[in-house]
């Protein structure tokens, strides 16, 4: 056992092994780098900065530039000791032991030191993440992977000691899992594990994280000034321990409501450090001899993309909920509009020269994970479903006909299809218009009434939590380095609200359960033979295709920019937190252009290559 163990946790582990057992290295040479300030323009406002309770992307993408973790990545994607200095894992995968980095301060958003960052610190933190009243939203990568966390959340037992978290002494932390998890390194750099000085945490109470002066900070960037819907200022924490990594000194954020069609217009007249380029004005761009050179692509994200039917409808009663509630729980219904959506032109409106690029025919992505060099994606069913166009015109009315026939009498056509979108970006405006042609023009106006339902940016994700919709485009992007990640979100119960597929008709067993949980339940068990947990992941993941209770859709990222930010010198990393970082970045005084950044792309290849290999990974 110990020995199928130590090979299960030799990837996981081996940074660790190294920092454990490494002598003490030589102070710190300066990387001091000089760098212009930052400065953007948003739609989207900041809706709480309580890290503790946040799942959203935008919110815990400032909490990671707020404060630290335990681990964090380079800019070439190896995890490496951040406010853990080293670890060490149990024979049998089971404890896990960090020593703190001493002398880490916790300062008060104006920079005033207030305390030491202690192991007490994450027991703080997971204690508040543990208590349900908190209704935090992340608590549930912890609670469900160490020893008794599930039962405290659950009110099951009420002794913290009985908990697999502690603090044994000042700068020493230990997590006791209740199984071992190959991929717990990795989980590390997720908001769950992020941790909390208790006695501030006590002195504000329920108002901590309601702004900047509720926090305190031990990270790269402290936020200085914030008024919601005006400005937000992030300033170089002078007091974190790597400040010398740290070159962007102030980041100058102001709201606009049109930030996205007016970016191009700014960062032209020099007033922000980066846009976006859209479809829509990219020809222009790149037609023009002095734009041209200031446009760049993107990277493709792992955030998968995928559109998702609402099995528990809580909308307007103009958008005929109750009728909505009938047509999804038929498969032929949604079989058609699985077959119907042609991803490729939806497409065009974010990728108009390569949209094939970016689709993608599964939940996880392509080369997001593999064993034994085999990619997830070639394991079971997977394999026959991943390189498949699901659009297929006749499929799809053959699915309608069979579909009309099985709820004549029983459901109401046109069938109305609420369908919101994130009405502060014009791309996702435009798709929803393609879309919504698209399949009325293929399956007939007299089968299906496409509604899109534009909304404002803040707060857009609070349609989804809630059930406010029928249809809509979701993205999901991975906490941890496991096929289990992409599971989350349908996962019952549906933590993160994603579309409740526990409350289709007929999917459960007769005990209640979710088919699909089944499937996932026995997926999550396996923790030995990872072979056969890829296995039955990919059996879950293509049933939940298959039945047609989502459409996969495509990647994020990709598309185009015109940025003074210099690339390839971030944290990189396919999920958690560490790519939203700002760590090691600076601002130019003029962006690359496109033979440059090809250049450097191409070195960066290179190097990532060579350190994924020192690694032996």
């Amino acid at each position: 056992m110990k020995k199928v163990l130590a090979s299960l946790l030799l990837l996981a582990m081996a940074v660790g092994f190294a920092a454990c057992t490494k002598p003490e290295p030589p102070p710190p040479v300066s990387t001091l780098r000089e760098s212009e300030d930052y400065n953007a323009v948003y739609s989207s406002e900041l809706t709480s900065i309580n890290y503790l309770v946040t799942s959203t992307t935008l919110e815990f993408g400032v909490a990671t530039n707020c404060v630290d973790g335990l681990v964090e990545h380079n800019n070439l994607g190896i995890i490496q000791p951040a406010l853990a200095e080293s670890w060490t894992v149990s024979d049998d995968g089971l404890v896990w032991t960090f020593k703190i980095r001493p002398g880490v301060k916790w300062v008060t958003y104006d920079g005033q030191e207030y305390a030491e960052v202690v192991a007490q610190d994450w027991v703080d933190a997971h204690k508040y993440g543990f208590n349900p009243a908190n209704a935090s939203k992340n608590a549930n990568v912890v609670y469900e992977a160490v020893k008794n966390g599930k039962e405290y959340y659950n009110g099951e037992i009420t002794d913290w000691e009985q908990v697999g978290i502690k603090a044994l002494d000042k700068y020493t932390l230990e997590y006791t899992l209740n199984r071992p998890i190959p991929y717990f390194l990795t989980m590390l750099t997720y908001v769950s594990f992020l941790p909390v000085n208790g006695q501030f945490l006590e002195e504000v109470g329920e108002d901590f994280g309601t702004d900047h002066t509720k926090i305190l900070y031990n990270g790269a960037y402290r936020i200085a000034e914030w008024v919601p819907q005006d400005y937000r200022t992030m300033v170089k924490n002078e007091l974190y321990w790597d400040k010398d990594n740290i070159h962007i000194k102030q980041m100058n954020y102001r709201y606009n409501k049109e930030a996205s069609t007016l970016g191009p217009d700014l960062f032209l007249q020099g007033e922000i450090s980066g846009t976006g380029i859209s479809t829509t004005i990219l020809n222009d761009w790149l037609n023009d001899p002095e734009r041209k050179d200031m446009v760049t692509p993107n990277l493709p994200s792992t955030y998968s993309y995928f559109y998702a039917f609402n099995f528990d409808p809580q909308f307007d009663a103009e958008y005929e909920p109750d009728n909505w509630k009938i047509v999804v729980n038929n498969k032929n219904f949604r079989k058609s509009l699985f077959h119907g959506l042609d991803r490729i032109s939806a497409m065009l409106t974010a990728e108009p020269f390569n949209p094939q690029n970016k689709i993608t025919n599964t939940v996880t992505p392509k080369n997001f994970v593999s064993y034994g060099g085999k990619d997830f994606t070639q394991y079971g069913p997977l394999k026959d479903i991943v390189d498949r166009d699901s659009f297929d015109p006749e499929l799809a009315k053959q699915y309608r006909d069979k579909a009309k026939e099985e709820l004549a009498g029983k459901a109401k056509f046109p069938v109305k299809v609420m369908m919101p979108y994130n009405a502060s970006g014009s791309e996702w405006t435009s798709r929803c218009v393609v879309v919504e042609q698209q399949l009325e023009g293929l399956l007939g106006e007299d089968y299906i009434d496409i509604i899109p339902v534009g909304m404002p940016g803040t707060n857009f994700l609070a349609n989804r939590r809630t059930g406010n919709y029928a249809f809509l485009e979701c993205n999901w992007g991975p906490d941890y380095c496991d096929p289990e990640t992409y599971a989350d979100p349908f996962y019952p119960p549906a933590k993160m609200n994603y579309n409740w597929p526990e409350k289709a008709i007929g999917y459960d067993d007769p005990n209640g359960l979710c088919h699909y949980q089944n499937l996932v339940e026995a997926a999550k068990a396996e923790v030995t033979d990872l072979e056969k947990r890829f296995e039955l992941f990919a059996i879950a993941e293509a049933w939940l295709i298959e039945e047609a209770f989502i459409i996969p859709y495509g990647l994020g990222g990709g598309g185009y920019s015109a940025t003074k930010v210099e690339p390839f010198t971030a944290p990189y990393a396919s999920f958690g937190m560490d790519m939203y970082k700002w760590k090691g970045q600076i601002i130019m005084e003029k962006p690359m252009n496109m033979e440059q950044w090809n250049q450097a792309y191409a070195k960066w290849q290179a190097d990532r290559a060579a350190a994924l290999a020192a690694q032996g990974q």
